[in-house]
């Protein structure tokens, strides 16, 4: 067995490769949607694609204020060009009031142009003015820049249904001091990686202790999740009897 970087080459040549059954057993394709949809239109052998990830914030009403802020201003601008940047920010409608307006600065000194919904524009006061608006595009787009949407919910259940309209399954954030609005979102987010009051940025190999990564899997098999090379085994049953039958 083998693990092979394979550089370069052309449609042709990933056309060759995804097919060549009993010769290649995984490929894990790195690179863009273009490279995605290419692989599955031909593929004959197992791929686990690098997903997207359109990763999302949300604050919720029994947020620590400093700490969201903090997690916040580095999810998006740690490393704004990564998959477990964070894209969307979601503030509860009852502290949206006292946080939009503290959080858009910290962004806007950081450089990051925020795209709003009218309620977020409001809760922002006078800095509402100076903030682009959301399209309904924009909450689905993985920027991989200093752009952030942001909208304004009225329950942790409406931050959840907006994540799994717009989601891509990556890694999802709450910040929150109510144990049972966590566990919550725990339970009820899909995602691969789920943070409570943690940034999104930590959805990594090396950071969660398992050596270089690979890549980083949405699917639900063979593996979700970051991708090192333990997750790139899989099992061999030696078994050793005296005889034995099955009855």
């Amino acid at each position: 067995a083998a693990v092979s970087l394979v550089a370069g080459g052309g449609r042709e040549e990933l056309a060759e490769l995804a097919t060549q059954e009993g010769v290649v057993a995984l490929i894990i394709p790195r690179g863009g949607e273009g490279l995605k949809r290419a692989l599955s239109a031909v593929a004959t052998v197992p791929v686990i694609y690098a997903p997207s990830g359109n990763c999302h914030l949300y604050v919720d009403a029994g947020a620590d204020l400093d700490m969201a802020e903090s997690i916040v201003v580095n999810a998006k601008t740690h490393r704004p060009g990564v998959c477990n940047a964070a894209e969307t920010l979601l503030v509860h409608s009852d502290v949206a009031g006292e946080f939009m307006p503290r959080v858009a600065r910290a962004l806007m000194a950081a450089g990051v142009e925020l795209r709003v919904d009218e309620r977020a524009a409001s809760a922002a006061g006078e800095l509402g003015s100076k903030l682009s608006r959301a399209s309904e595009a924009d909450y689905a787009e993985e920027f991989l820049a200093l752009v952030m949407a942001v909208g304004v919910v009225d329950s942790l259940s409406d931050a959840l249904d907006h994540i799994e309209r717009h989601g891509s399954g990556h890694s999802e954030a709450i910040v929150t001091r109510d144990r049972d609005a966590a566990r919550h979102f725990q339970l009820g987010v899909d995602a691969a990686c789920v943070y409570v009051n943690a940034s999104t940025r930590f959805t990594d190999g090396g950071e969660f202790g398992m050596g270089a990564e690979i890549g980083n899997s949405t699917q639900k098999l063979h593996v979700r999740g970051p991708i090192a090379l333990r997750e790139l085994c899989t099992f061999k049953y030696l078994v050793e009897g005296s005889g034995q039958v099955r009855i």
